[in-house]
């Protein structure tokens, strides 16, 4: 492993009984923020479980900040996790379920309160980290989740889905964190399904589809992969043949189709070029637009149209 290299993969296989999790996987991570990305079922978790030690793999190896993760405990304080499931302490306070995970990694118990209310803090749970955990919105529980993977100051993070549940603010929110711990020196590995909330975040994405290795790369190489794969956007008008008619010119369309008399499906090459004109066009069109839909955090389709 290079010293530039935070976590490497060699033949790395994990599976469950039949059951396959990852498959020879081959990756490596730098410092700096890394987008782990992939449809649900991809082997994200079970990938991000092997990093933090949970899991042994069932073959080759990972190598982590230099040391082997499976039951190392000189590891464990270097090291932040946020995994996917949702396992608070329902009847003690989030500052309380902080402070007693700190408690069991070896901090005294006034040490414990005092990064547990910093935590939260940070988290922006300041106003609620004395509440039961049982209170919580899934919004308040995600970011305690967060709180106690940052308590203890660790070197690399790894978080699951760490926005799932929030909302648009506290996406925001939590993003400006997360860049706010990348310049501090911190590394993290964010795992997402959707492209657009990982590509406004990472410096580095790594795609996994069913437990295999399918590109890595920065955002624009990923991108110009991608630029290829057609991405439909579906709309319900009133009058949908005029508009599927006027956009089937611009260059970055690539087909129409309508269905029935309401549907039309709209597919191109450029997603954002298409959103940037497409209000003109309903505009001059008047199709009186029913609702829109855009494949955008579908990625099912891209990791599919790669693997073909």
């Amino acid at each position: 492993m290079s010293d530039e290299t935070i976590i490497e993969a060699r033949e790395l296989g994990r599976w469950y009984g039949e059951v396959v999790g990852l498959s020879d996987l081959q990756v490596s991570f730098r410092p700096g923020i890394t987008g782990l990305l992939g449809p649900n079922g991809a082997g994200k978790s079970t990938l991000m479980r092997l990093i933090v030690g949970e899991l042994k793999p069932s073959r080759g190896s990972v190598s982590v900040l230099g040391l082997t993760p499976f039951a190392n405990q000189k590891l464990y304080p270097r090291l932040g996790f946020a995994p996917q499931q949702d396992a608070l302490f329902e009847d003690v306070s989030g500052a309380d379920f902080v402070a007693f995970l700190l408690r069991m990694g070896g901090f005294s118990r006034k040490e414990s309160r005092k990064l547990a209310v910093h935590a939260m803090q940070r988290v922006g749970l300041e106003k609620d980290m004395d509440r039961k955990c049982r209170e919580y919105s899934k919004g308040m529980r995600q970011r305690t989740r967060l709180a106690q993977a940052i308590a203890h100051d660790p070197d690399l993070l790894i978080l699951d889905e760490p926005l799932t549940g929030l909302d648009p603010v506290g996406r925001r929110q939590i993003m400006a964190l997360f860049r706010e711990l990348a310049e501090a020196g911190k590394s993290l590995v964010v795992s997402s399904h959707v492209l657009h909330e990982v590509q406004s975040l990472t410096d580095t994405i790594v795609l996994i589809h069913r437990g295999r290795l399918l590109a890595q790369g920065d955002v624009g190489e990923i991108r110009g992969l991608l630029s290829n794969h057609p991405r439909e956007v579906r709309m319900r008008a009133e009058r949908p043949r005029g508009l599927g008619a006027h956009v089937l010119a611009w260059p970055h369309v690539q087909k129409v189709q309508v269905q029935g008399d309401r549907d039309l499906s709209v597919f191109t090459s450029d997603l954002e070029a298409f959103q940037a004109r497409l209000p003109e066009a309903i505009g001059e069109t008047e199709p009186g637009l029913i609702s829109l839909q855009s494949s955008d955090a579908d990625l099912e389709s891209v990791f599919d149209y790669l693997t073909q």
